[in-house]
């Protein structure tokens, strides 16, 4: 049975369209309270590390790029409401694939932590020499999240980076969007922010940029 709270082929309609979409209550509120518990569970467990930008060996932390936490779902993937979103996920990847047919293989995903004052400068998700991230993904864990606290997710809709949309960081929120067309950020969050962010891959070919 799906867990799916929105119709899949509309939403896929949306995203051929215009290459991103916001859907509010996406799945189960107590499969958001599940994963919030588990975010935050490992999250006092010490499991997290700061977040890096780049790729292997160019991989580093830049506090002035971005300074949340991350823990990458696969080292948590026992847990029920890692595998019920996986589950939940799978069967997106498996619509988008037969209505975009974008050759989607995987997801790779992590719990992301915000703390009080933590942001993510613009950037694309896609890396200048792998192809392979294909198509972003955003699911909020906080509740009740007021306005005031900041912490959207800033999407920018041209290649200027002129017109843009902030989308708020409410838990059962999922956000989509084609990861090599749209410059986004983080803003500075006031209050601990959670959320899953992930990306859908196909299989990458090197970019000789």
């Amino acid at each position: 049975m799906s867990a799916l709270n929105f119709d899949l082929d509309t939403a896929i309609d949306t995203l051929a369209e215009q290459g991103w979409i916001v859907i509010p209550h996406a799945l189960p509120v107590e499969l958001i309270a599940a994963l919030r518990e588990s975010c935050l569970a490992v999250w006092e467990e010490g499991l997290f590390h700061e977040a890096a930008t780049g790729r292997a060996d160019g991989q580093a932390r830049r506090a002035e790029i971005r300074s949340d936490s991350v823990l990458w779902l696969d080292q948590v993937e026992d847990r029920p409401a890692v595998a019920a979103y996986n589950a939940a996920m799978d069967e997106v990847m498996q619509g988008v694939n037969r209505g975009l047919y974008l050759g989607l293989v995987e997801l790779e995903s992590h719990f992301a932590v915000y703390p009080e004052g933590a942001f993510y400068k613009k950037h694309l998700d896609r890396f200048r020499d792998d192809d392979a991230r294909t198509l972003t993904t955003v699911f909020y864990l906080n509740e009740n999240w007021p306005a005031e606290a900041g912490g959207q997710i800033r999407l920018y809709l041209d290649d200027e980076c002129q017109e843009f949309v902030d989308i708020e960081p409410e838990a059962g929120t999922l956000v989509l969007f084609l990861s090599d067309c749209f410059w986004h950020e983080v803003l500075p969050a006031r209050r601990q922010r959670l959320s899953v962010t992930g990306w859908y891959r196909r299989r990458g070919s090197s970019v000789p940029w």
